[in-house]
């Protein structure tokens, strides 16, 4: 699988764009269902990704440590799921209930949602403001591989500042992961 990071100077002030997408609740959200949050995190992940594999407690965790804070995540898996049958809509909710995620996961079967946002690898995450524009595009943490050597959580930085209502941070470090899985066309 290509190792691939996501771009080095993400454009800070991009809007987030405009989504509605099954979930893994058998719901579906849009954008507009995440209104009320001063953070938006959206990250597209997958199932099948060692790299998504080896840090999704870490996410589970801190998307919990937000919950009675004004902070939303959310989870958008865009692989091609005839090749990858792990991360086929029944894959997702299979892995959503089994480890209770707290927050929705959607399905962007299409794949328009990843593009609109330029997402590029799993893990790939976004963090949004109040005013819908990215503040954060970067790793989850300093050390995807062994949880015991984190020694810096720019993620949870990101969140953080955004909620005090503080500039983003200035060093982002890119995300890397597994390469989008397109479909072809």
């Amino acid at each position: 699988m290509p190792l691939v990071h996501t771009p080095e100077n993400p454009e800070l002030g991009t809007p987030c764009p405009h989504f509605s997408l099954p979930a893994c609740d058998d719901k579906s959200y849009s954008l507009a269902d995440f209104d009320s949050s001063k953070a938006l995190v959206v990250m597209f992940i997958c199932n099948h990704c060692p790299y998504v594999q080896a840090i999704e407690e870490r996410i589970l965790k801190l998307a919990h440590s937000y919950e009675t804070q004004d902070a939303q995540f959310i989870a958008i898996s865009s692989n091609d799921a005839e090749k990858y049958p792990d991360d086929s809509f029944e894959g997702l909710q299979k892995n959503w209930k089994e480890k209770e995620f707290q927050f929705p996961y959607l399905y962007d079967e299409t794949q328009e949602v990843a593009h609109s946002f330029g997402a590029l690898c799993t893990p790939d995450f976004f963090v949004y403001n109040e005013k819908r524009e990215l503040t954060y595009r970067g790793r989850l943490d300093d050390s995807w591989k062994e949880p015991e050597k984190v020694s810096r959580e720019e993620l949870r930085e990101a969140v953080d500042r955004i909620i005090a209502g503080q500039p983003p941070l200035e060093k982002q470090n890119p995300s890397m992961g597994c390469s989008m899985k397109w479909k072809e066309n």
